[in-house]
Formats: structure tokens, sequence, C-alpha cells
């Protein structure tokens, strides 16, 4: 059994790369392996394993004191529900490969995630542990939500996945409540333990433990209220819908119930909760499924309608109605998945599959229709089908059941009868919609539909799954003693007859009873009201007589947002200072209030121990006065960390030098990371307080500090038994093998609270990181750290740029001696920190600030020579070693945690004691370097990197404004010499022309004069939008962008560096002006006044 769970969470494994090497055919792989486990099933049930109460069990210890085994269990009906998760799911798995065209980009993940969801079906119906049940069942509805977001880039697959989510998961919660409920009222946890409770009515708030375990059961199953969530679903790919919809996930919450009903049918809230509801489900999901005309959805709310139908006739708990029931259950599984599969195999090919658009199907899939008509007939209940022989099954248990006489059985007989006529008749209603011919006047348009003419093959691989289950259905409607048998080991250890008591089996012919007139008026009727359909519609039949669920679900939702937003407006006002306040004065009020209503004890309260103590004290209270006097941000730093170094002094008075340590190295780090923020930030707090807020700050302050000296004065005197700190020295040497108490505590017995709170560690660091990043990648390439030193340099960075030049050769000098002293100190209080003062949280600082000390000496291309590993695989690896060193005993068959001591004799250093403590205590030292890695990346030397291209593109801008205005002067001064030029060549030829006529013409000589002046204007004009047009070109490829941001800081270096050119004018100096010796063409004795 655990074997198969491992075999599947290898193959979920597999599945990814599977999918990228292989391809679709890779789905054949998977399936081979649910496959398997379906034979293996199988073969369980032909050895007659569970036979006479039989089961195989495996356990494994894990957290005993919170009832929590790893406890599988698998009896007759744990095996029933195996092989239908496994049979049909290695189907659909097949059918993945054909239904699915292309390798999409999550194709991978989503075989990977339909085989973890088989491996939590499988541990579901198998754990025999209460609380191991629920954690399967929370980890289907987490697959369910994956799955049925295939999708995700539609907003219906988003809405239905979290639909489906939030509904199963609020029921999910419920159980649980009820679980703990049941458990600690009864002191059972276990499944197999339940029969042993004598009367089981008389147990304390089982009633009210029932109903919420009910509610888990009815929400996962789609049970009315909670029913909208399944045809929502819909929106996933049809393998989804096949698999989880109709075999699988919904018959978790019939799973449950047919588990407890033998045992909780005493109980009277039982009958009350579930038959009402599954009954009225029966009914309402057949007449919804009557208005579809979406194939899916036709099925997806008859499943509704059957999953009502088998919860009521699983519930009664009787022998008989159990039998019929999981009869039904398996009936349901094959037809079902079935049809859900042509439905898929329908939209596959012909790219729809609504009812309105398909005409002429049957003609052209004769295959596929017979599949469909036998399946359909199936669920319809004609015989000779299983369908048929589970209904008159279930029909003949609610007659004859004692539990149910009079008014209760006659009712609920009724119900099915009716629900049963809906049944047949949304069968037809799919066969008709999907395979008919349909007339003229239909929406499709008669005849053959285009979306038919133009469909493509169905190829062996949609066919070949659904006729296989279609096969089994046929076997078993005729041949019913392999699930007699199989139904019968259940039945022998959970509900045996007594004696005397007329056993029923499963049959096709029971004679001429009433079930079987029963089931002739069932497919009568449904028949009938499938060909009078059209009266329905004068009926109002396409509107929601009692209202649509998916609008309720949208108003619970937004009820609840305009509340949250409400109570945050009310409460979170974006105010520090008012959160703080509120914060504060419950401090004050509460506690103070307890202690002068409550009992209180004779106070005595020591003020130190030595003057060294009262003298650390007054350190601290003079530097937390002095920060609030401060407005220097640097010098509120430093007098927060004096307040920090003083109490290490105290703790280290105390006795306490390994807490001293970490304190020391805690707030130097801290230090750091406030360096590293506050040098982007102003140097002083440019607000003032009013002094009356001031004086409201005082009084608050002195009244938090009075009463947490009060109060603890008074808690520390209450005490009136021994602390159990006295027994953690003790404990640490003989349960984690060493004689550092507070480390052997933080990595053995707490070690769990510590592998949680490094997880938060990894979680911030990855925050941060994502902070300052933004939506860039913040990996980095990784390498192998090598020193490759040219030249005489004290630090491995290049010393390139004429800042690392410039740099203190004092600092280079103690940063190069100081950087290996600290790595060996961190190494040395890692290995001894179990032993003496230290360990991986202290090593992991001490080499934290060592990395910190190479990138304050060096910047960041100091810090990546240092360590050139990207900070997240450091995180990655540090997180699984200490996965690795909470779990590796469970392997040895011991509790986690648990401590083994290697001794070893090492030549010329003795005997050394080597706790497995270490590996634990070795994935925090890698966190703490990881996590501090990640700040100095990020804070420090990508902020410096985004500086760094902030200020170049100032400069690049700024260049090219200065380029481009330059051109623009020289532009202005060609235009200027050639409007001079053509000045004077007028004027050289209207000299020449008056004393070549010497007057005779000097009309005609003015008229020519006119046209050269306007021809010279014209070139000077052409000229001068020449070199305008090449400065606009010019200014368009280097003027920046209107979003680029543009950084002050950078703008002043560069002003400095290079005169700002739109501050220039054209011409600067008198000798940028044009004179009359630097125009060509021009005479120097020529002036305008001559001519």
């Amino acid at each position: 059994m655990l074997i198969l769970l491992l075999a599947l969470a290898a193959a979920a494994l597999a599945a990814p790369p599977l999918l990228r090497v292989v391809g679709r055919p890779a789905f054949l792989i998977l399936a081979a392996v649910l496959a398997a486990g379906f034979f293996w099933v199988l073969s369980l049930f032909v050895r007659g394993t569970f036979a006479d109460g039989g089961a195989l069990t495996e356990s494994i210890s894990w957290l005993d004191e919170l009832h929590l085994r790893l406890d599988f269990r698998m009896d007759a009906l744990s095996g029933v529900f195996s092989l239908i998760i496994l049979g049909v799911g290695a189907l659909i798995l097949l059918y993945c490969w054909g239904y699915f065209d292309r390798n999409r980009r999550r194709l991978a993940l989503f075989a990977a995630e339909l085989v973890l969801f088989a491996l939590a079906m499988y541990g579901l119906v198998n754990a025999d542990s209460l609380l191991l049940l629920y954690i399967f069942w929370e980890i289907t509805s987490v697959l369910s939500f994956l799955l049925v977001d295939y999708f995700g880039e539609q907003a219906t697959s988003r809405r239905a996945a979290n639909m489906a989510l939030m509904v199963t998961t609020l029921g999910g919660l419920a159980m649980l409540v009820g679980i703990v409920l049941f458990g600690t009222s009864s002191g059972v946890w276990y499944l197999s333990e339940i029969p042993e409770i004598e009367d089981l009515a008389a147990v304390p708030n089982v009633t009210t433990a029932v109903v919420l375990i009910l509610a888990g059961a009815i929400t996962k199953s789609a049970i009315a209220p909670a029913h909208f969530w399944l045809p929502g679903a819909m929106a996933a790919p049809t393998p989804v819908s096949a698999y989880l919809h109709s075999a699988a996930m919904v018959k978790a919450g019939i799973y449950l119930v047919a588990r407890l009903a033998p045992e909780f049918h005493v109980i009277d809230s039982w009958y009350l909760v579930i038959l009402p509801l599954g009954l009225l489900t029966m009914l309402m999901g057949g007449w919804m499924s009557l208005r579809q005309t979406d194939l899916k959805l036709i099925l997806a709310y008859g499943t509704v309608s059957q999953l009502g139908f088998m919860m009521s006739v699983i519930s009664v708990g009787s022998r008989a109605t159990m039998l019929a029931g999981l009869a039904l259950v398996t009936a349901h599984s094959l037809f079902k998945a079935t049809l859900f599969m042509v439905a898929g195999a329908i939209d596959h090919t012909t790219g729809t599959r609504n009812t309105e658009e398909l005409s002429g199907l049957g003609r052209r899939q004769p295959l596929l229709l017979v599949i469909a008509v036998l399946a359909a007939a199936s669920m319809a209940g004609i015989p000779p089908l299983l369908g048929f022989v589970a209904k008159e099954s279930a029909l003949e248990a609610i007659l004859e059941e004692s539990l149910l006489a009079g008014m209760p059985g006659n009712i609920m007989l009724l119900v099915l009868v009716v629900g049963s006529v809906l049944t047949m008749a949304y069968s037809c209603m799919f066969l008709y919609g999907a395979f008919a011919t349909k007339p003229a006047d239909h929406a499709s348009g008669g005849g053959t539909s285009p979306a038919v003419e133009e469909m493509h093959p169905v190829g062996p691989l949609l066919w070949l799954s659904p006729a296989a289950l279609t096969a089994l259905t046929i076997l078993f409607g005729l041949w019913q003693e392999p699930l007699n048998a199989a139904l019968g080991f259940h039945l022998d250890a959970t509900l045996p007859a007594a004696p005397g008591e007329e056993v029923h089996d499963l049959a096709l012919w029971h004679g001429f009873t009433l079930p079987l007139l029963l089931s002739a008026i069932i497919i009568a009727g449904g028949a009938l009201l499938f060909f009078q359909r059209h009266l329905l519609e004068h009926a109002g039949f396409r509107l929601a007589a009692l209202g649509n669920a998916d609008t309720a679900y949208d108003a619970v939702l937004a009820f609840f947002h305009k509340l949250s937003l409400k109570l945050t407006a009310s409460t979170q006002r974006g105010s520090l200072t008012f959160n703080l306040t509120v914060i504060f004065l419950v401090l004050i009020a509460l506690p103070l209030a307890t202690l002068i209503a409550g009992d209180r004890t004779t106070a005595r309260l020591e003020v130190a121990n030595s003057p060294w103590q009262a003298m650390a004290a007054v350190i601290i209270v003079v530097a937390c006065a002095a920060i609030t006097r401060v407005h220097n941000r640097l010098s509120g730093v430093i007098l927060a960390g004096v307040t920090g170094y003083a109490l290490a002094v105290i703790f280290a008075l105390q006795g306490a030098p390994d807490l001293a340590l970490t304190q020391v190295l805690v707030e130097t780090i801290v230090m750091v990371i406030f360096m590293l923020v506050l040098r982007k930030m102003p140097t002083n707090v440019e607000w003032r307080a009013p002094a009356r807020f001031n004086r409201a700050r005082a009084w608050l302050a002195v009244a938090v500090g009075f009463t947490v000296t009060v109060v603890g004065m008074f808690a520390m005197n209450a005490r009136s038994h021994n602390p159990i700190s006295g027994e953690m020295p003790r404990l640490a040497e003989d349960i984690g093998e060493g004689r550092n108490a507070v480390n052997v505590l933080l990595v053995d017995l707490r070690g769990w609270d510590t592998f949680g709170e490094i997880t938060v560690l990894v979680i911030a660091a990855t925050g941060i990181a994502s902070l300052i990043y933004g939506t860039r990648s913040f990996r980095q390439e990784s390498r192998r750290p090598t020193l490759t030193a040219t030249g005489r340099r004290w630090l491995a960075a290049g010393v390139d740029t004429e800042k690392a030049q410039n740099r203190a050769l004092m600092v280079d000098v103690v940063t190069r001696f100081a950087f290996p002293t600290m790595i060996v100190v961190s190494v040395y209080f890692f290995f001894a920190g179990h032993n003496a003062p230290g360990g991986g949280f202290a090593g992991g600082l001490v080499a934290a600030l060592a990395f910190a000390l190479r990138y304050l000496a060096g910047g960041r291309e100091e810090l990546r020579e240092a360590l050139p590993i990207d900070a997240g695989r450091i995180l990655g690896v540090g997180l699984l070693t200490s996965a690795v060193g909470v779990l590796w005993p469970m392997f040895l068959g011991e509790p986690p945690l648990t401590s083994h001591v290697l001794h070893l004799d090492i030549p010329l250093i003795g005997e050394v004691h080597v706790a497995s403590a270490l590996v634990f205590d070795l994935g925090v030292y890698l966190i703490v370097v990881g996590l501090v890695m990640h700040i100095l990346t990020s804070m420090g030397g990508q902020i410096d990197r985004d500086e760094a291209d902030r200020r170049q593109r100032a400069r690049d801008r700024a260049r090219g404004l200065s380029r481009a205005n330059r051109r623009r002067r020289e532009a202005a001064r060609l235009a200027a010499q050639r409007s001079t030029s053509a000045e004077a060549r007028r004027r050289a030829k209207l000299a020449t022309n008056a004393r070549g006529s010497g007057g005779r013409s000097g009309s005609s000589d003015a008229a020519t004069a006119v046209k050269d002046r306007e021809e010279d204007r014209a070139e000077g004009e052409s000229g001068s939008s020449t070199g305008s047009s090449s400065l606009t070109e010019h200014l368009g490829e280097n003027l920046p962008d209107r979003d680029e941001a543009v950084d002050p800081a950078a703008d002043a270096v560069t002003a400095q560096e290079e005169p700002d050119p739109a501050q220039e004018p054209l011409f600067n100096t008198p000798e940028d002006i044009p004179s009359s010796e630097q125009q060509p063409g021009r005479s120097p004795n020529t002036n305008d006044q001559e001519s």
C-alpha cells in the first residue's frame, strides 16, 4: 500500500520531464502506473484478502501527541473506491494522450497535478486517521483548484477555480472542527475505532460534530445548497471533468458518508440533515439539466442529481441500502466518465459542444453514437446495463427499509421515482442534442450542421477509454457476481445479516415485482417528458424559479468584501501614530484592569544583582531618552544599537553568554542593514511634532512603561511551581546530547518552532529582494569562488574605476586580514555551539558580518567575488538541509528530530562527539548567510547598480542635449553665412549692372534687381530650412523619452562637469558673432550704407 503511494508520488515527480522529453505519449507511461495499482488492488479481492473483515494496515509514528499518525487501512470499502480511482484514472490519462493536441506550456504540470490528485484520493480512501483523512481532503481541494484553472488566462476558469476552492475549503474547515470536537468528546481519532463505541448517541456534542462533518461531505459532493461549484468547474478541460467531477473528487463525500453511516445513522440529526438535502439535490439537478444546451453542463447538472441520489440511499445505513448505494457509485463512475469523454471528443473534433450547433453527428460517427447510447441508457436505468441493476436495487431497498417505515419511506420513494424520470429525460436530451439530425427549423440549420461537416476525425485514443468503461457497464449488468463478492466483503464486516434475515444481492432479474413496475414507469415517464419538452417552454422553463446560485454566491462575496472594506477603513486609517496609540492603550487598559480586578500576590522586586547591571540599565534608559530628542537618523540608529549592546551586557552578567553573543551579533547586523537603508533617505527627520503632541506621547510612554513594569513584577511573583527551564540543561544533555541548553533547545527540543521560523526568514528574504527588483529577475549566475588577482591589491575585485583606486588603503588591509579570521570564527561557533556558546545561528551571523565587511570595503563587485553563488540557492539548500535534519529519523522508524551522536577519535585532536542535530544547524547557518546575502545584493548591490545606471543615463542625456545645442548653433551660423553671402552677391550684381547700363534702362534694371532679390531670398530660406530639418532629426534621436526618470543628483553632477547648453545663448562671445572679415564673398571695405 505504501509502495503504491510512493510509486504515484514518483510518477507525479517524473511527469513534467517526461512530458517535455517524450511529449504526449508520456501519458501512457503515467497511465501504466495507475493501471499497475488497479490490478494490484484487484488481486487482493481475487485472493480474498478482505474476506471476514480482513484489511491491510500500515502505521508510521508521526505526531502521536496530536493523534496524528500515518495510519493507512485498506478494507473492502477502501478497495472498491481505490479500484474506481485507479482504474478510471488510468483510462483518463490514456484519453489525455489523444485529447490534447499540442504540448502546451502547462501540460507538463497538468499531468503531474492529475497524478498527484490520484495519489491524494487514494490516500484519502485508505487513511484510518481522521486527521490524516482531512489532510488528504484538503490536498484534493487544492489540486482541484489547480486543475480547473488550467486555462488560467480565461476569467471563467479563474472564477470557477476560486469558487470550487472556496466552497470545498469552507466545508473542509467545518469538517475539521467536527473531527476535533468528536475526537475530544469521544476519545476516538481513528475510523477503525468508531464501531467500538458502545453508545455513540450518548457521546457529548456528537450532534454538533456530526453536522459539521456532514458539512464537509456535502460541500465536497456538491449537495445543495453547495451544488453550484460543480457546473462552474466545467470550465476545466474535459479529462478533469471526467475524472474529478464524476469518478473521484465528488465521490469523497460519498465515501465519508458510506464509512460513517453504519454507526452514525442512530443519531437523530443524521437523517434530518442529509436526507432532505440529498433528495432536493436529486430533483433540482435533474430539472436544471433539462434547461441546458451545453453538453458538459447537461452532464454536470446530471452529476449533481446523481450525487443527491447516491447520498440519500447510502446515508440510510442499512445493509440493503448500502449495497444499492455502492452499486450506484460504481455504475455512475463508469457511465458518467464515459459520457464526459464522449462530450470531450465531440468538442475536440467539432470545436463546439453546444447542442444548437450540432446536427447529423450520429451519421458521421456511428461508433461514438453507440458508446454514448449505451452509457446514457445505463444512466437512465435501462436493462440490461449496470445502471438498471443498481437503480432497481435502490428502489427495492427503500421499499423494504424498516428504518424508513411509513411516511418518510413513501416520500423518499416518490422523490427517487420523480428524480429518475428526470434522469431518463435528460439522458434523451443529451443523445438528441449531440447526435440527432435536427429538422430544418432547428437553430443548427438541420441536416448536417457546419460544425459537423468540418469536424476532424475521432481517433482511437478518443474512443478507446470510453469504450472500455462501456464494456464494463455491459459486463457488470449481465454478470453481477464480481460486484456482489466485492461489496459483500464490506457488508459482512460492517453490516452482517441477522440470523434468519433474507439477504438481497444485485441481480438483473428479480421477477415481476413492484420495483420492476416502477422502472417501467420511470422509462415511460422520462420518454414522454422528452418528447413533450416543447410544453415546458410555455411554463417559464428557461427562468430560474428559485433564483440563481451563482448570483447568490457573488452577492455573498460582495457583502463580505464591502464589510472588510468598512472594517479596514474604520480600524486601519493609514496613520501609524493612531495605530500605535490604540495598541498601547489596549496594552495599558486590559492588563491593569485584570490585575486590579483579579487576585494579586505579594510583589517583590530585586533591582539589580550587581552595580554593572544597574549601570547597563542606566545606559539603556539614557539612550532611549536620547533617541526621542535627536533628529538625525544615523544618530538614532546608533543610540538604538547602544541599547542592544547594553542588553547583551545584562545577559552576560546574568550568566547567559550564548544569549549575549547572539544579541551582539544581531544588533550589529541590524545596524548594517539600517545603514543600507538610511543612505537613501534624508539625513534628518524634517517633521517636527507640536509640543502638545509630544506631551501626550510622553504621558503615553510613561503609562506603558509603568504598566509593563507592574504587570511583569506581579507575573514573576505569581509563580507557584518550579519553572520548566530548570530541567532544560538535563534534558539537553540526555535527549539532545549537548551541554549548551540554548542551542539544543533551538535545534532539538523545539526544533519544529525553529524550522517554522527559518521558513519565515526565507520568505522575508525573498520578499525584500522582490521589493527592490520589482518585476525583474533577481537570480544571479553562480560559479565556484576563485581568486584571479592581478597586480598589487588587497581585495579580490578590480581597481579599474577611479572610486576603487581612491579607497582608503587601511580599510582594504583591515578587510583582507579580518575576513578570513571572521570566517574561521563562524565555523568554530558552528561546530562548538552544541556544547559551548555559539551554534548555527551565531556562526551564520558572524559569516554574514564578514561578507558585509567585504561589501562595505569594496562594493558590489567585491561582494560578488567574495561569494559568487546565488543567494536564493543558498536559502534553498539551507531550507532543504534543515528539512533533512528534521525528517531523516523517520526513515529509521523514529520520530522526527530524534538525535544521534557519533563518537570519533581524531588523531592530534582526540575524541570528538558529532550530534546529528548538526545537520539541522547547518541549514540554519546557510539560511542566515543566504538571508544577509539577499539583503546585501538587493538593498546594497542592486541599489548601487540602479543608482549608477540612473547617473549614466543622466550624463548621456546631458551630452546629447549639449551636442544638439552645438549643432543648432552651427546650423544657425551657417544660415547666417549663407544669407550674408547671398546679400553680398546681390549687391555686387546691382553695382555691375549700374556701371554697365549707365542708367539707360532704369526701369528694366529695377525689375531685374527685384527679381534677383527674390531669388536670393528664396535661396536663403531654403538653406535655413535645411539646417532646421537636420537639427530636428538630431534632436529626435538624442532627446530623452518623456517617461524616462531623471535623477536630480546625477543631473547636478553632470552640470558641474559640463555647462548646461539649454542656458547658453546662441552666440556666447564676440568671437562667435560673424564679422565682415569672416563672411566669404564680401570685401572688407564694403558696407551696407555704401550700397
